[in-house]
Protein backbone atom coordinates (compact mmCIF):
# COMPACT_ATOMS: atom_id res chain seq x y z
CA UNK A 1 0.00 0.00 0.00
CA UNK A 2 3.07 2.31 -0.25
CA UNK A 3 1.99 3.36 -4.10
CA UNK A 4 0.92 7.31 -4.66
CA UNK A 5 -2.89 7.57 -4.00
CA UNK A 6 -3.00 11.73 -4.58
CA UNK A 7 -2.20 13.12 -7.92
CA UNK A 8 1.35 14.70 -6.67
CA UNK A 9 1.58 18.07 -8.13
CA UNK A 10 4.20 18.03 -11.14
CA UNK A 11 7.69 19.13 -10.64
CA UNK A 12 8.79 22.54 -11.64
CA UNK A 13 9.82 22.50 -15.45
CA UNK A 14 13.35 23.41 -16.20
CA UNK A 15 12.96 26.45 -18.44
CA UNK A 16 14.50 24.89 -21.36
CA UNK A 17 12.10 22.11 -21.55
CA UNK A 18 8.77 23.65 -22.82
CA UNK A 19 7.42 21.81 -24.95
CA UNK A 20 3.57 21.14 -25.44
CA UNK A 21 1.13 18.51 -23.11
CA UNK A 22 1.73 14.95 -24.67
CA UNK A 23 -1.53 14.88 -25.71
CA UNK A 24 -1.14 17.86 -27.92
CA UNK A 25 2.16 16.48 -29.59
CA UNK A 26 0.26 13.45 -30.04
CA UNK A 27 -2.70 14.11 -31.89
CA UNK A 28 -1.15 16.80 -34.33
CA UNK A 29 -2.90 18.24 -36.55
CA UNK A 30 -5.44 15.64 -37.37
CA UNK A 31 -8.08 17.18 -34.62
CA UNK A 32 -10.82 19.16 -35.80
CA UNK A 33 -11.59 22.11 -34.87
CA UNK A 34 -14.49 21.53 -32.74
CA UNK A 35 -11.94 19.04 -30.99
CA UNK A 36 -9.51 21.48 -30.47
CA UNK A 37 -11.66 24.09 -28.91
CA UNK A 38 -12.77 21.23 -26.25
CA UNK A 39 -8.84 20.39 -26.31
CA UNK A 40 -7.96 24.40 -24.88
CA UNK A 41 -10.62 24.40 -22.50
CA UNK A 42 -9.36 21.18 -20.60
CA UNK A 43 -5.99 22.66 -20.41
CA UNK A 44 -7.14 25.36 -19.08
CA UNK A 45 -8.69 23.63 -16.22
CA UNK A 46 -7.21 20.16 -16.71
CA UNK A 47 -4.38 18.18 -13.72
CA UNK A 48 -1.48 20.25 -12.70
CA UNK A 49 0.24 21.18 -16.23
CA UNK A 50 3.79 21.19 -16.56
CA UNK A 51 3.34 24.27 -18.28
CA UNK A 52 0.68 26.16 -20.54
CA UNK A 53 0.21 25.50 -24.34
CA UNK A 54 1.24 29.55 -24.84
CA UNK A 55 3.14 32.08 -22.55
CA UNK A 56 5.50 31.69 -20.29
CA UNK A 57 5.41 27.96 -17.85
CA UNK A 58 3.71 28.90 -14.32
CA UNK A 59 6.09 30.16 -11.33
CA UNK A 60 7.13 26.92 -9.45
CA UNK A 61 6.64 26.81 -5.77
CA UNK A 62 9.69 26.00 -3.46
CA UNK A 63 10.56 23.48 -0.92
CA UNK A 64 10.75 24.73 2.17
CA UNK A 65 12.58 22.42 4.53
CA UNK A 66 11.40 22.43 8.84
CA UNK A 67 13.53 24.12 10.77
CA UNK A 68 15.25 22.13 13.54
CA UNK A 69 13.51 18.78 12.27
CA UNK A 70 16.10 16.79 13.96
CA UNK A 71 15.64 18.41 17.52
CA UNK A 72 12.22 18.03 17.17
CA UNK A 73 12.00 14.60 16.69
CA UNK A 74 10.22 15.67 13.27
CA UNK A 75 11.11 13.86 10.47
CA UNK A 76 10.55 11.37 7.51
CA UNK A 77 10.89 8.06 7.90
CA UNK A 78 14.85 8.06 6.80
CA UNK A 79 15.06 10.82 9.09
CA UNK A 80 15.84 13.40 6.88
CA UNK A 81 13.89 16.49 7.84
CA UNK A 82 10.31 17.28 6.02
CA UNK A 83 9.07 19.85 4.28
CA UNK A 84 5.96 22.02 2.88
CA UNK A 85 5.58 24.46 -0.13
CA UNK A 86 4.10 27.73 0.89
CA UNK A 87 2.59 30.52 -1.93
CA UNK A 88 1.74 33.69 0.23
CA UNK A 89 -1.82 35.22 -0.33
CA UNK A 90 -3.08 38.63 -1.27
CA UNK A 91 -5.18 40.78 -1.12
CA UNK A 92 -8.51 40.14 1.03
CA UNK A 93 -6.38 36.65 1.09
CA UNK A 94 -3.81 37.75 2.70
CA UNK A 95 -4.99 36.85 6.22
CA UNK A 96 -6.57 33.37 4.89
CA UNK A 97 -4.75 29.97 5.08
CA UNK A 98 -5.19 26.98 3.21
CA UNK A 99 -3.26 23.68 4.66
CA UNK A 100 -3.04 20.85 2.39
CA UNK A 101 -1.99 17.32 4.24
CA UNK A 102 -0.27 15.37 0.93
CA UNK A 103 -1.89 11.92 0.25
CA UNK A 104 -0.11 8.60 -1.09
CA UNK A 105 -0.89 5.60 0.47
CA UNK A 106 0.36 4.15 3.48
CA UNK A 107 3.24 1.31 4.75
CA UNK A 108 2.31 -1.18 6.81
CA UNK A 109 5.12 -3.78 6.68
CA UNK A 110 8.78 -3.09 7.79
CA UNK A 111 9.42 -3.96 3.97
CA UNK A 112 6.95 -1.27 2.97
CA UNK A 113 8.68 1.16 4.85
CA UNK A 114 11.92 0.14 4.26
CA UNK A 115 11.31 0.97 0.17
CA UNK A 116 9.39 3.90 1.12
CA UNK A 117 12.30 5.55 2.36
CA UNK A 118 13.81 5.46 -1.02
CA UNK A 119 11.36 7.95 -2.63
CA UNK A 120 9.61 11.10 -1.54
CA UNK A 121 7.11 9.42 0.35
CA UNK A 122 9.54 9.03 2.35
CA UNK A 123 12.59 11.15 2.29
CA UNK A 124 12.75 15.10 1.87
CA UNK A 125 16.07 13.94 -0.65
CA UNK A 126 13.94 13.62 -3.08
CA UNK A 127 11.29 16.23 -2.59
CA UNK A 128 11.20 18.98 -5.70
CA UNK A 129 9.81 22.60 -6.16
CA UNK A 130 6.54 22.20 -7.22
CA UNK A 131 3.50 23.98 -9.58
CA UNK A 132 0.10 25.01 -7.80
CA UNK A 133 -1.02 26.85 -10.91
CA UNK A 134 -4.26 24.90 -12.48
CA UNK A 135 -4.07 22.42 -9.40
CA UNK A 136 -7.84 22.88 -8.65
CA UNK A 137 -7.80 24.15 -4.88
CA UNK A 138 -4.70 25.40 -5.22
CA UNK A 139 -4.74 27.04 -8.16
CA UNK A 140 -4.71 30.81 -8.23
CA UNK A 141 -7.00 31.84 -10.87
CA UNK A 142 -10.11 33.86 -9.73
CA UNK A 143 -12.24 32.37 -12.37
CA UNK A 144 -11.69 28.80 -11.97
CA UNK A 145 -11.17 28.82 -7.98
CA UNK A 146 -12.84 31.78 -7.02
CA UNK A 147 -13.29 31.17 -3.09
CA UNK A 148 -9.54 30.47 -2.50
CA UNK A 149 -7.47 31.61 -5.42
CA UNK A 150 -5.95 34.62 -3.47
CA UNK A 151 -5.10 32.93 -0.19
CA UNK A 152 -1.78 31.87 1.66
CA UNK A 153 -1.68 27.97 0.36
CA UNK A 154 0.61 25.26 1.81
CA UNK A 155 1.00 21.66 0.35
CA UNK A 156 2.29 20.18 3.26
CA UNK A 157 4.79 17.04 1.89
CA UNK A 158 3.95 13.79 3.24
CA UNK A 159 6.96 11.24 3.91
CA UNK A 160 5.73 8.91 7.20
CA UNK A 161 3.64 6.10 5.54
CA UNK A 162 0.98 6.76 8.12
CA UNK A 163 -1.36 9.87 7.46
CA UNK A 164 0.97 12.22 9.68
CA UNK A 165 -0.16 10.10 12.98
CA UNK A 166 2.90 7.67 13.68
CA UNK A 167 4.86 8.05 17.30
CA UNK A 168 7.57 5.55 17.46
CA UNK A 169 10.54 4.16 15.79
CA UNK A 170 11.83 0.67 14.25
CA UNK A 171 14.45 -1.16 11.94
CA UNK A 172 14.88 -1.13 8.05
CA UNK A 173 15.45 -4.34 6.66
CA UNK A 174 19.34 -3.08 6.27
CA UNK A 175 19.57 -2.31 10.25
CA UNK A 176 18.93 1.64 9.91
CA UNK A 177 16.58 3.36 11.50
CA UNK A 178 13.12 3.80 10.17
CA UNK A 179 11.21 6.94 12.45
CA UNK A 180 7.61 6.98 12.82
CA UNK A 181 7.14 10.81 13.01
CA UNK A 182 4.30 11.50 11.65
CA UNK A 183 2.49 12.83 14.54
CA UNK A 184 5.43 15.29 15.21
CA UNK A 185 5.62 16.04 11.51
CA UNK A 186 1.96 17.57 11.44
CA UNK A 187 2.53 19.66 14.86
CA UNK A 188 5.95 20.55 13.66
CA UNK A 189 4.66 21.83 10.27
CA UNK A 190 1.56 23.41 11.84
CA UNK A 191 3.80 25.12 14.40
CA UNK A 192 6.31 26.90 11.76
CA UNK A 193 3.43 28.02 9.89
CA UNK A 194 1.78 29.31 12.95
CA UNK A 195 4.75 31.57 13.48
CA UNK A 196 4.69 32.69 9.91
CA UNK A 197 1.19 33.68 9.89
CA UNK A 198 -1.47 31.37 10.18
CA UNK A 199 -1.92 32.30 13.68
CA UNK A 200 -3.23 35.66 12.90
CA UNK A 201 -5.88 33.70 10.07
CA UNK A 202 -9.25 35.08 10.09
CA UNK A 203 -10.00 31.89 7.79
CA UNK A 204 -8.54 28.35 8.01
CA UNK A 205 -9.32 25.48 5.93
CA UNK A 206 -7.57 22.06 6.64
CA UNK A 207 -7.60 19.96 3.33
CA UNK A 208 -6.03 16.65 1.80
CA UNK A 209 -6.65 14.07 -0.39
CA UNK A 210 -6.62 10.30 0.07
CA UNK A 211 -4.56 9.43 3.13
CA UNK A 212 -3.82 13.14 3.54
CA UNK A 213 -8.09 12.92 3.69
CA UNK A 214 -7.31 10.92 6.42
CA UNK A 215 -4.95 12.92 8.29
CA UNK A 216 -7.15 15.56 8.17
CA UNK A 217 -9.72 13.31 9.43
CA UNK A 218 -7.60 12.74 11.88
CA UNK A 219 -6.06 16.09 12.82
CA UNK A 220 -9.75 18.47 12.08
CA UNK A 221 -10.46 19.21 16.21
CA UNK A 222 -6.45 19.61 16.91
CA UNK A 223 -6.22 21.85 13.79
CA UNK A 224 -9.46 24.07 14.97
CA UNK A 225 -8.30 24.22 18.92
CA UNK A 226 -4.88 26.49 18.14
CA UNK A 227 -7.23 29.45 16.65
CA UNK A 228 -8.78 32.06 19.11
CA UNK A 229 -12.92 31.53 18.81
CA UNK A 230 -13.53 34.20 16.16
CA UNK A 231 -11.63 32.56 13.59
CA UNK A 232 -13.87 30.48 11.41
CA UNK A 233 -11.71 27.21 10.94
CA UNK A 234 -13.02 24.43 8.80
CA UNK A 235 -11.81 20.58 6.98
CA UNK A 236 -12.19 19.58 3.83
CA UNK A 237 -11.48 15.89 3.50
CA UNK A 238 -11.17 14.97 0.08
CA UNK A 239 -11.19 10.80 -0.91
CA UNK A 240 -10.12 9.95 2.52
CA UNK A 241 -13.46 8.03 3.73
CA UNK A 242 -11.67 4.62 3.62
CA UNK A 243 -14.36 1.97 4.27
CA UNK A 244 -13.86 -1.53 6.37
CA UNK A 245 -15.24 -3.67 4.44
CA UNK A 246 -14.20 -6.95 3.08
CA UNK A 247 -12.55 -7.80 -0.45
CA UNK A 248 -15.24 -9.86 -2.69
CA UNK A 249 -12.79 -13.06 -1.62
CA UNK A 250 -14.88 -12.68 1.47
CA UNK A 251 -11.57 -11.56 3.35
CA UNK A 252 -10.58 -8.51 5.29
CA UNK A 253 -7.84 -7.08 3.37
CA UNK A 254 -7.79 -3.76 4.18
CA UNK A 255 -8.58 -4.02 7.28
CA UNK A 256 -5.01 -5.73 7.40
CA UNK A 257 -3.39 -3.07 5.88
CA UNK A 258 -4.70 -0.56 8.53
CA UNK A 259 -4.15 -2.95 11.40
CA UNK A 260 -0.33 -3.36 10.01
CA UNK A 261 -0.22 1.20 10.50
CA UNK A 262 -1.73 0.71 13.45
CA UNK A 263 0.62 -1.36 15.03
CA UNK A 264 3.84 -0.62 13.57
CA UNK A 265 3.82 3.25 13.38
CA UNK A 266 1.99 3.48 16.60
CA UNK A 267 -1.19 5.76 15.71
CA UNK A 268 -2.89 5.47 18.94
CA UNK A 269 -2.27 9.01 20.05
CA UNK A 270 -4.51 10.73 17.20
CA UNK A 271 -7.47 8.35 18.28
CA UNK A 272 -10.59 9.15 20.33
CA UNK A 273 -10.45 8.06 23.35
CA UNK A 274 -14.07 7.29 23.65
CA UNK A 275 -13.40 4.97 20.73
CA UNK A 276 -10.39 3.54 22.34
CA UNK A 277 -12.31 2.76 25.17
CA UNK A 278 -14.86 0.25 23.35
CA UNK A 279 -12.94 -0.61 20.01
CA UNK A 280 -9.93 -2.13 19.08
CA UNK A 281 -7.38 0.84 17.71
CA UNK A 282 -7.77 -0.15 14.36
CA UNK A 283 -11.21 0.14 13.92
CA UNK A 284 -11.03 3.65 15.49
CA UNK A 285 -8.03 4.82 12.44
CA UNK A 286 -11.32 4.06 10.21
CA UNK A 287 -12.78 7.23 9.17
CA UNK A 288 -16.59 6.08 10.16
CA UNK A 289 -15.61 5.96 13.53
CA UNK A 290 -13.67 8.89 13.46
CA UNK A 291 -16.53 11.08 12.24
CA UNK A 292 -18.33 10.68 15.08
CA UNK A 293 -16.55 12.84 17.84
CA UNK A 294 -15.33 15.19 15.39
CA UNK A 295 -16.99 18.86 16.64
CA UNK A 296 -15.42 20.90 13.43
CA UNK A 297 -17.47 21.62 10.66
CA UNK A 298 -16.38 19.55 7.68
CA UNK A 299 -17.16 18.95 4.60
CA UNK A 300 -16.76 15.54 2.79
CA UNK A 301 -15.81 14.80 -1.01
CA UNK A 302 -15.55 11.22 -2.31
CA UNK A 303 -16.90 9.38 -5.28
CA UNK A 304 -19.23 6.53 -3.99
CA UNK A 305 -17.32 4.62 -6.87
CA UNK A 306 -14.12 5.74 -5.67
CA UNK A 307 -11.31 4.13 -7.70
CA UNK A 308 -8.56 3.72 -5.60
CA UNK A 309 -10.85 1.67 -3.23
CA UNK A 310 -12.10 -0.40 -5.58
CA UNK A 311 -8.87 -1.44 -6.89
CA UNK A 312 -7.43 -1.87 -3.53
CA UNK A 313 -10.32 -2.78 -0.86
CA UNK A 314 -13.24 -4.20 -2.45
CA UNK A 315 -10.95 -5.90 -5.19
CA UNK A 316 -7.05 -5.93 -4.30
CA UNK A 317 -4.78 -8.22 -6.76
CA UNK A 318 -5.59 -11.01 -3.43
CA UNK A 319 -8.73 -11.13 -3.87
CA UNK A 320 -9.15 -12.47 -7.69
CA UNK A 321 -7.38 -13.33 -11.02
CA UNK A 322 -10.68 -13.34 -13.12
CA UNK A 323 -9.99 -11.36 -16.24
CA UNK A 324 -13.19 -9.96 -15.75
CA UNK A 325 -12.48 -8.39 -12.78
CA UNK A 326 -9.60 -6.96 -13.82
CA UNK A 327 -11.04 -5.09 -16.44
CA UNK A 328 -14.06 -3.95 -14.63
CA UNK A 329 -11.70 -2.41 -11.83
CA UNK A 330 -9.44 -1.01 -14.30
CA UNK A 331 -12.62 0.99 -16.18
CA UNK A 332 -16.23 0.59 -14.99
CA UNK A 333 -17.48 0.83 -18.27
CA UNK A 334 -16.22 -2.90 -18.43
CA UNK A 335 -18.20 -4.26 -15.61
CA UNK A 336 -21.08 -6.44 -16.06
CA UNK A 337 -24.34 -6.02 -13.99
CA UNK A 338 -23.06 -8.47 -11.73
CA UNK A 339 -20.43 -6.65 -11.03
CA UNK A 340 -21.93 -3.67 -10.68
CA UNK A 341 -24.09 -4.70 -8.06
CA UNK A 342 -21.33 -5.37 -5.99
CA UNK A 343 -20.10 -1.80 -6.80
CA UNK A 344 -23.43 -0.61 -5.55
CA UNK A 345 -23.16 -2.23 -2.25
CA UNK A 346 -19.79 -0.54 -2.15
CA UNK A 347 -21.24 2.51 -2.48
CA UNK A 348 -24.17 1.96 -0.37
CA UNK A 349 -21.81 1.37 2.54
CA UNK A 350 -20.28 4.47 2.21
CA UNK A 351 -24.02 6.06 2.20
CA UNK A 352 -24.30 4.41 5.64
CA UNK A 353 -21.24 5.53 6.41
CA UNK A 354 -22.29 8.97 6.32
CA UNK A 355 -25.77 8.82 8.17
CA UNK A 356 -24.31 10.78 11.01
CA UNK A 357 -23.44 13.13 8.59
CA UNK A 358 -26.91 14.62 8.26
CA UNK A 359 -27.61 15.61 12.01
CA UNK A 360 -24.15 17.61 11.92
CA UNK A 361 -25.94 21.18 10.83
CA UNK A 362 -22.26 22.49 9.89
CA UNK A 363 -21.01 19.76 7.62
CA UNK A 364 -21.34 19.36 4.25
CA UNK A 365 -20.56 16.62 1.60
CA UNK A 366 -20.72 15.95 -2.13
CA UNK A 367 -20.76 11.96 -2.76
CA UNK A 368 -20.60 11.52 -6.38
CA UNK A 369 -20.67 8.35 -8.42
CA UNK A 370 -17.85 8.63 -10.95
CA UNK A 371 -15.09 6.71 -11.40
CA UNK A 372 -12.51 8.35 -9.95
CA UNK A 373 -10.22 9.38 -6.64
CA UNK A 374 -9.01 12.74 -5.43
CA UNK A 375 -10.98 15.76 -7.07
CA UNK A 376 -9.40 19.20 -5.22
CA UNK A 377 -6.41 18.53 -6.66
CA UNK A 378 -7.24 18.11 -10.39
CA UNK A 379 -8.57 21.48 -12.35
CA UNK A 380 -10.71 19.28 -14.70
CA UNK A 381 -12.54 18.07 -11.59
CA UNK A 382 -12.71 21.04 -9.24
CA UNK A 383 -13.90 23.44 -11.51
CA UNK A 384 -14.45 22.68 -15.43
CA UNK A 385 -16.59 22.05 -18.33
CA UNK A 386 -16.97 18.42 -17.74
CA UNK A 387 -16.27 18.49 -14.01
CA UNK A 388 -18.88 16.21 -12.31
CA UNK A 389 -21.91 18.23 -10.82
CA UNK A 390 -24.26 17.78 -8.37
CA UNK A 391 -27.68 19.68 -8.15
CA UNK A 392 -26.10 21.32 -10.70
CA UNK A 393 -23.07 22.29 -8.89
CA UNK A 394 -19.79 21.64 -9.21
CA UNK A 395 -17.19 20.60 -6.81
CA UNK A 396 -15.58 24.07 -6.20
CA UNK A 397 -19.13 26.06 -6.49
CA UNK A 398 -20.62 22.93 -3.60
CA UNK A 399 -17.59 23.70 -1.14
CA UNK A 400 -18.13 27.09 -1.89
CA UNK A 401 -21.19 27.36 -0.99
CA UNK A 402 -20.69 25.46 2.04
CA UNK A 403 -17.40 27.29 3.19
CA UNK A 404 -19.30 30.88 2.85
CA UNK A 405 -22.23 29.73 3.89
CA UNK A 406 -24.09 31.37 0.52
CA UNK A 407 -26.44 28.28 1.14
CA UNK A 408 -28.10 26.92 4.55
CA UNK A 409 -27.03 23.47 3.80
CA UNK A 410 -25.08 21.16 0.75
CA UNK A 411 -25.53 17.82 1.28
CA UNK A 412 -25.49 15.80 -1.95
CA UNK A 413 -25.42 12.36 -2.42
CA UNK A 414 -25.58 11.12 -5.89
CA UNK A 415 -27.97 7.94 -7.30
CA UNK A 416 -26.56 5.05 -8.31
CA UNK A 417 -24.13 4.53 -11.23
CA UNK A 418 -23.88 5.28 -14.08
CA UNK A 419 -27.06 7.80 -13.35
CA UNK A 420 -25.36 10.95 -13.54
CA UNK A 421 -24.55 12.12 -17.01
CA UNK A 422 -21.84 14.36 -15.61
CA UNK A 423 -19.25 11.48 -14.81
CA UNK A 424 -16.96 11.95 -17.85
CA UNK A 425 -14.56 9.19 -19.21
CA UNK A 426 -11.78 12.33 -19.32
CA UNK A 427 -11.79 12.25 -15.21
CA UNK A 428 -8.38 10.82 -13.56
CA UNK A 429 -9.19 7.71 -12.42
Amino acid sequence: MADTTEPLLLPAPHPKQRQPPPRTRAWGCGLTAAVLVLLLLLLAASDPPCCRLFGAPPEPVELTLLAGATEKGAVCLDGTPPGYHLQRGSGDGANKWLIHLEGGGWCSTVKDCSNRKMSALGSSNFMKPIVFAGAGILGSDQQLNPDFYNWNKVYVRYCDGASFSGDTEGRAQDGSLLHFRGLHIYEAVIDELMRKGLANATQALLTGCSAGGLATILHCDDFSARFPREASVKCLADAGLFLDVKDISGESSFWSVYDGVVHLQNVREVLPKECLANKEPTECFFPAELIKSIRTPMFILNSGYDSWQIRNVLVPVSSSHDKSWLSCKDNIRNCNSTQIEVLDGFRNSMVNNLKVVEDKEDWGMFIDSCFTHCQTLYGISWNSPISPRLGNKTIAEAVGDWHSRRKQEVKQIDCEYPCNPTCSSLLPT
